[in-house]
């Protein structure tokens, strides 16, 4: 059993380190889409609020990602706690229970990240119309 635990411990740590990593990128997101309007705003010049939907939808793309690496972690994670102790064999491979050409485009069009970042988007789109 204690086999068992180490693993799902194992699986929970990645499981939380891809949490922290989308949370941070949304900071960062915001951050970075907010200075790009000060630069817009500082010279009138309404080609930084262009240049923001670059990181807009870069970090949109990599939460996508790092959602999908999560499910496909949480899948095994409840693969693993199904299994019998002795059949443990401490694998991180997440290709036999999350697979497919879709995962990454589902993840990517979640409706969490469809507001957050949509909105994000929504309001580069504003700003842009407000300072032409």
């Amino acid at each position: 059993m204690d086999r068992k635990l180490k693993h799902l411990d194992f699986i929970q740590g990645v499981i939380n380190r891809l949490s922290t990593n989308s949370f941070l990128l949304k900071g960062w997101s915001v951050v970075l889409i907010a200075a790009l309007f000060a630069l817009s705003a500082n010279n009138s010049n309404v080609k930084f609020v262009l240049l923001a939907y670059f990181p807009a939808v870069a970090f949109w793309a990599l939460d996508g990602y790092f959602l999908s690496l999560e499910r496909g972690y949480r899948k095994l994670y409840d693969k693993v706690r199904s299994l019998k102790p002795d059949e443990i064999d401490f694998s991180m491979d997440t290709k036999e229970v999350h697979s497919g050409p879709h995962k990454w485009a589902s993840a990517f069009l979640s409706k969490t990240l469809i507001v957050f970042h949509g909105a994000l988007i929504g309001a580069v789109i504003i700003v842009m119309f407000i300072q032409m």
